[in-house]
């Protein structure tokens, strides 16, 4: 584990510090670090900081991973972790970084039991007790009109497999209620499935309307406005742990579009994270920090 004392935390800090030009041009481009003030900023640095010095990163796929391209991917992982401390990202210790997405072979039984191989590309990774896996095309891929973000989806998986699989709910501080939390996530979880289903059936009889030459119900367009208001990304309807995952990425990126539509998550994440990107700064822990 990396779990430094104080005097070997101080020690990193000094032997690691980040170039202040180095430091204002990573934060300048980190979009999910702009509701937080000045103190949060200094703080968000040390934990930049010690996850840069603690993580290994490693390139593959003929990628050059440089300073500014770890500095983007750490300070973006750093910022869920502002209020909960480094020691929540231990004790794994490397950074997989691909230059687009990766293929990953892998065998699922069917319902007759029979053995399949697939090959699926993935733009990010998170292994239980392993490696966290990014595709850097995708890192640079997040946009202010979506509620997507790669490095944020990853590093929510590693919070949630803080107390095994990323089955949906992290380890919650005291003062929070498991029920309360099953109660918003299973209620909005149900209520996207229906959206996004609702979605995929429109599109599905405008494909076969065009193909019988007949006028689609909902014009294209329409159905790309209706795709794009989605508070979460589509893959959230997976299963509970990929509706986490997305839920932190929109609540970081898009708060004020996932609050606007499933506002008792909204309010469980702020709980969880410390954080309050809506009112624009975090919220102070309430709760002992290991790593702090």
């Amino acid at each position: 584990m990396f779990g430094f004392g104080g005097w070997f935390r101080r020690r990193a800090l000094t032997r690691a510090a980040i170039e202040e030009d180095s430091w204002q041009r990573a934060l300048e481009r980190c979009r999910v670090a702009s509701h937080l003030d000045a103190a949060a900023i200094a703080r968000l640095r040390d934990l930049v900081t010690l996850f840069v010095d603690s993580k290994q990163f490693t390139a593959a796929g003929g990628l050059e991973l440089d300073e500014a391209m770890r500095l983007a991917i750490a300070l973006q992982a750093c910022v869920p972790i502002l209020e909960l401390g480094i020691d929540s990202y231990a004790p794994w210790a490397e950074v997989i970084v691909y230059p687009d997405e990766f293929i990953v072979e892998r065998e699922h039984v069917d319902e007759a039991g029979v053995v399949h191989s697939v090959r699926e590309p993935l733009s990010g990774e998170s292994w239980a007790g392993g490696p966290v896996i990014l595709s850097w095309a995708d890192v640079e891929a997040s946009n202010p009109d979506e509620p997507y973000n790669v490095v944020l989806h990853e590093f929510a998986h590693k919070l949630d497999m803080l107390d095994g699989e990323a089955d949906g709910i992290p380890p919650l501080h005291a003062g929070m209620s498991r029920a309360s939390w099953h109660a918003a996530f299973s209620e909005a979880f149900d209520d996207f499935v229906d959206r996004v289903e609702r979605l995929e059936r429109l599109e599905h009889r405008a494909a076969g309307s065009r193909r019988r030459g007949r006028s689609a119900e909902v014009d294209a367009a329409s159905l790309d406005a209706q795709w794009a208001a989605l508070p979460l990304d589509p893959y959230a309807c997976k299963d509970a742990g990929e509706f986490f995952a997305c839920a932190s990425e929109a609540f970081f990126e898009a708060p004020g579009r996932l609050d606007a539509v499933y506002p008792a998550v909204y309010r469980q994440l702020a709980d969880f994270y410390r954080q309050h990107p809506l009112a624009g700064g975090a919220q102070g822990s309430t709760f002992p920090v290991p790593g702090r």
